[in-house]
């Protein structure tokens, strides 16, 4: 990566000789100006407002307007003789825990790399170092006529530098927050955190930039002469009025978890998390669930009725038909036992004597 500053990290009495490059890129499309008429380049020149002539980037320089509307100039030398000990050198003032610094100060990114062999050991020291501390180095460095902010911490092998804004560029959100006292219930706040739930975690490498991917396949088709105009997108109106956070949530939960592919039991359980439970329902009731409402739950009995009348008289009629030949057969049963009882009786039983006359 190309450099664009040479200089060297001041930490204490110690010198790293570094080299700074863009740790960021930029891959949005840029367009020109053309003449609709002809697709002829519309330039800009620059031209001095006294006599009306071009001037050539070598005739140009800096100056400094006044509330007046007067010009006063500013030169290199003059901008090179002001006591800047940060030209060349990034001046760490201080370490702090990384939670200290604001994101809204956060600005350009850099590398820092470290210049020449002898850059090596001093420039591995510091960020074995940050990496101990856990914290971040807070510094003031000199780029493009300017001095600015800088915070240095680590990623990966590499020290890296964040542009910080100075704390008096930070606006206060004044008149930003809704007006007047707004307050949020705890089932909303539920809700909410459910909702937080499903959309989960995502990989910071997968997201990439749909608009700029389609805007490509739009240039190269019309350059290769195939392109044909796509019907307008549909967007959804932004804002408006929200009538039922509650219901907003819960569909949002449901279409959150459609999208991960969530179903089965776990849908099942998704869909009771966020369903408000219904006043006038027996805690701990197995009732049947309604399909249709009240009309529905009727028609669902009166078509069981006749089917359950049915079945009742076939169990009887059933039971009647097998309880007769079992009952025929005790019958015969008891009638044998009782003749057999009587015929062992009679043997049993003596002789009568026989009487003898005198």
């Amino acid at each position: 990566m190309r450099s664009i500053w040479n200089g060297a990290i001041s930490f204490g009495l110690v010198s790293i000789p570094i080299k700074l490059v863009n740790a960021t890129e930029s891959h949005s499309i840029s367009f020109r100006q053309i003449h609709l008429a002809d697709g002829g380049r519309v330039r800009y020149r620059k031209v001095c407002e006294l006599d009306g002539e071009e001037v050539s980037a070598a005739e140009i320089g800096k100056g400094y307007e006044e509330a007046d509307g007067s010009i006063i100039p500013i030169t290199d030398d003059d901008l090179a003789r002001l006591p800047l000990a940060t030209a060349k050198t990034i001046e760490i003032m201080s370490f702090v825990p990384a939670e200290e610094i604001d994101p809204l100060q956060l600005d350009a990114a850099y590398y820092l790399a470290a210049n020449g062999a002898t850059a090596a050991k001093p420039y591995t020291l510091l960020r074995e170092a940050l990496k101990r501390s856990r914290k971040v180095a807070i510094a003031k460095y000199a780029l493009r006529g300017r001095e600015r902010l800088g915070m240095l911490r680590v990623v990966d092998d590499v020290i890296a530098m964040h542009g910080l804004l100075w704390p008096d560029e930070i606006r206060a959100p004044e008149g930003v927050a809704p007006e007047g006292s707004v307050s949020v219930r705890d089932a909303e706040l539920d809700l909410a955190d459910a909702l937080m739930a499903t959309l989960g975690e995502v990989e910071m490498a997968s997201l990439h930039d749909d608009y700029r991917e389609a805007v490509e396949s739009m240039i190269a088709e019309k350059s290769g002469g195939a392109f044909e105009p796509a019907a307008e997108a549909e967007v959804a109106p932004a804002g408006g009025k929200v009538i039922d956070l509650m219901a907003a949530l819960e569909n949002s939960v449901r279409a959150a978890r459609a999208s991960r592919g969530e179903g089965g039991e776990a849908q099942a359980a998704a869909e009771a998390e966020v369903t408000p439970i219904r006043r006038g329902a027996a805690a701990g009731a197995a009732a049947p669930k309604a399909v249709g409402g009240k009309k529905s739950t009727a028609r669902t009995a009166k078509r069981a009725a006749p089917a359950a009348a049915k079945k009742k008289s076939t169990a009887t009629a059933g039971t009647a038909k097998t309880a007769k030949p079992a009952a025929k057969k005790a019958a015969a049963k008891s009638a044998a036992a009782t003749a057999k009882k009587a015929s062992t009786a009679k043997k049993a039983a003596p002789a009568p004597r026989k009487r003898t006359s005198a």
